[in-house]
């Protein structure tokens, strides 16, 4: 596989990249261009726009300053929206541990959102080493190293939870954790249904009785109310972002009836999911009032 590769303007990419074929590479991908991963692990910052994805976790939208990390067989497929930006690694297992060598510090599957800062400072990072990959036939992973350093520094709340994990040595208590984030990753991919524990154990590897004592000792939460709130997280977005009805919503949600969901919805948010929608747009259209107001004035002051 070649180290830099671009997808725009409608292109696919299909990137087979059995684990240590490669060390890793660079992926763009924009303007209704889409790439397919097989093999290796992988992380995605969204520059522009939005880009929808489908993995083995399930589905995902980005939106301008997420980032979302993959597992070497998750197999994510990513496609940028019409004006969509966004930039990638991936990475083989090698080089994953060789970054815990030389920084102690690793990548993990999961989901998230950055600052414009750091997604500017991502974007340059990723195009210095795109050059330097570009430019060398060879690889060499200290090219990646300000970028793989930079996005751990994104993922330093996801790592502060490692020492919680069970395990004696370091590297354990590194691989109960990512099978956890893995897990977690799977329930956001799935808030349109109910997601059933033995579906997790089996991601995970564990027992169903360890991972529910073990997710619930790191997330301080149980695998079932982590899953109900992001389900009705979901529906909210669902609800500012969409005109769908809200026994549609409460559908696409995972609840059976819309009784259910109100209840839920309402002991979640404080509030009926009409009111949260009417309050939504009102919030809208008095920032769009205001952005109006403030640019009349300005034009009228010459400022």
């Amino acid at each position: 596989m070649e180290q830099v590769q671009w997808a725009d303007r409608g292109q696919l990419l299909q990137l087979d990249t059995p684990d240590g074929a490669v060390q890793g590479g660079c992926i763009g991908v924009s303007r209704l261009g889409s790439a397919q991963i097989s093999g290796g692990f992988s992380i995605w910052v969204q520059l522009h726009g939005s880009s929808w994805v489908e993995a083995k976790e399930g589905k995902f939208r980005l939106k301008g300053g997420d980032w979302i990390a993959f597992e070497k067989d998750s197999k994510p497929v990513v496609q940028a929206d019409r004006t969509g930006v966004c930039v990638g690694l991936t990475l083989s297992s090698d080089a994953l541990r060789e970054m815990t060598r030389f920084a102690d510090r690793g990548l993990y599957a999961g989901r998230g959102h950055m600052s414009r800062r750091d997604a500017r400072i991502s974007l340059r990072l990723w195009r210095e080493a795109a050059a330097r990959l570009g430019e060398d036939a060879s690889f060499d992973t200290t090219a990646l190293r300000p970028i793989l350093l930079h996005l751990a520094g994104v993922q330093r709340d996801l790592a502060a939870r490692i020492p919680r994990c069970p395990g004696r040595s370091r590297s354990r208590k590194r691989q109960v954790f990512g099978r956890l984030q893995r897990a977690r990753l799977y329930l956001e991919g799935n808030c349109d249904r109910v997601v059933r524990i033995s579906e997790l154990a089996e991601l995970t590897s564990f027992s169903s009785w360890y991972f529910s004592k073990t997710f619930h000792s790191l997330y301080e939460e149980s695998p079932q109310a982590a899953s109900a709130r992001m389900r009705l997280e979901h529906a909210a977005e669902l609800l500012t972002s969409t005109s769908m009805m809200i026994g549609e919503v409460a559908a696409a949600s995972g609840f059976d009836n819309c009784c259910s969901f109100a209840r839920a919805f309402r002991a979640r948010f404080g509030q009926s999911a009409t009111r949260y929608r009417s309050a939504a747009v009102s919030s809208r259209t008095h920032s769009a009032k205001s952005l109006v107001g403030n640019r009349k004035a300005a034009a009228f002051t010459g400022t």
